[in-house]
């Protein structure tokens, strides 16, 4: 049997970062909730998630930031990153584009999508 997936969900808003973990759970993932990108980024100095989803507008640091720092750290910069924010400009979109980071609109997918997604993102079969 595989080993389970861990996905880090970077999102300040509770009530929507809970949903989504429990969807993951549902799905058969391992989840950590970080609320801000230093939180996340804690995490990340013990452990290494197979996929991060990351909100872009955040307490303290900002998401764009917290990109920027995670693709240009040796030890970060492998880990899938789906940029998941409603958060939509064209620079955030070049950035995203630049690092190779898949950028969803959190307006355009249900929690189904989204799980489907990371399941095809990070090569999950089910």
């Amino acid at each position: 049997m595989a080993a389970t997936k861990k996905i880090l969900i970077v999102e300040d808003e509770k009530i929507l970062g809970e949903m989504y973990q429990d969807k993951f759970i549902q799905a058969g993932f391992e989840i950590v909730l970080a609320g801000s990108a230093e939180e996340g980024h804690k995490f990340l100095s013990k452990e290494k998630p197979d996929l991060i989803l990351l909100d872009l507008l955040l307490p303290g640091m900002q998401g764009q930031e917290a990109l920027r720092i995670l693709k240009e750290d040796p030890k970060t910069k492998d880990i899938p990153i789906i940029i998941f924010s409603n958060y939509d400009t064209p620079e955030v979109r070049k950035e995203a584009e630049k690092y190779g980071v898949r950028y969803i609109l959190k307006a355009n997918v249900t929690t189904r999508d989204l799980v489907e997604l990371v399941k095809r993102e990070i090569g999950e079969k089910k």
